[in-house]
């Protein structure tokens, strides 16, 4: 399934008495999807087929892509809080790329399994202008309730703060409402990110605590958040994890609202401690680029990176 051809078939559109109506369900968009890449797998026979997250998967397909011949790779971004969609899909891959360790041994039960580090694209994540309204203080992913709680638990009074991400359902009577900087019907684009970023003085990481299980919440990696912050030259405040305190010590951690306001206050009246804080964070994470992950996927792949 590509995202151009979901999308393709989300929009289609029927004009039934006078009003332009979606032509198909969700459900229906999906399955037309997968059965558009299952048609092109049938024509153009790949070595490999790489699925990012899988959230709608069709492991026939995978099965099938593999009795002829094709490799199947399955990057799994969810780890460690939707381990058991995920663990369902493993054994139907000749690889599995984890983007958190914390199970891993699971995993490597079913099938191969390598742990695979968020990345980022150095043409795009790097410092540079922004076209974004400048802020004090900038945080762009979903609004899980656990995030929404945390966020209006900090005082935030006098600073210019900027929200984006999905906060679709983020309450009317939510004091966040007045931060986000998009429409609260629409998700922020990818590539807005990174002027965000840009523009702002200092951010935050806070993982998500919504998982399948309780027990699944609490990972170990870096986030996708971190390493882009990172590598655009934004100094952040930092949820602790065990690989975030060995790569990104030189950034702070907090654990209470009240202290992720008090160190974000500090911070900000502190221009020389952001401005090294973010050189140390750019250099710990330089190597973990997208062009490097791929090839060592494709050493993996050949066999020759154990």
């Amino acid at each position: 399934m590509t995202v151009f051809d979901l999308v393709f078939y989300e929009r289609a559109r029927l004009e039934v008495d006078g009003e332009f109506r979606a032509a198909l369900t969700a459900e229906q968009a999906i399955e037309m999807s997968i059965n558009g890449l299952a048609a092109a797998l049938f024509k153009v026979r790949p070595h490999v087929l790489l699925s990012v997250s899988t959230f709608w998967p069709d492991v026939q397909l995978f099965d099938q892509a593999r009795r002829t011949g094709t490799k199947v790779v399955l990057l799994h971004t969810e780890s460690p809080y939707e381990e058991e969609r995920q663990l369902r899909l493993a054994p139907h891959a000749d690889l599995n790329l984890l983007n958190d360790p914390t199970n891993i041994a699971q995993y490597q039960a079913l099938a191969p399994t390598v742990y695979a580090p968020h990345a980022y694209n150095p043409a795009v994540h790097c410092p540079g202008p922004s076209e974004e309204k400048p802020s004090d203080f900038a945080f762009c992913g979903t609004g899980y309730p656990s995030r929404v709680e945390f966020f209006e638990a900090m005082d935030l009074t006098g600073l210019d703060v900027a929200l984006a991400g999905n906060w679709m359902n983020l309450a009317d009577e939510s004091p966040l409402r007045r931060y986000v900087v998009h429409d609260l019907d629409e998700c922020f684009d990818n590539a807005d990110t990174v002027g965000l970023y840009r523009a702002a003085r200092m951010g935050i990481n806070l993982y998500r605590r919504e998982a399948e299980r309780p027990e699944l919440s609490a990972g170990w990696a870096l986030g996708p958040r971190e390493v882009e912050m990172a590598a655009i030259g934004l100094p952040f405040l930092r949820d602790p994890r065990g690989e975030g305190d060995q790569v990104l010590p030189m950034l702070p951690t907090f654990t209470t609202p009240a202290e992720a306001t008090e160190l974000l206050h500090w911070w900000l009246a502190h221009d020389s401690h952001r401005e090294t804080a973010a050189l140390q964070a750019r250099e710990a994470i330089q190597d973990r680029t997208f062009e490097n992950h791929a090839a060592k996927l494709l050493r993996l792949l050949q066999g020759s990176d154990h």
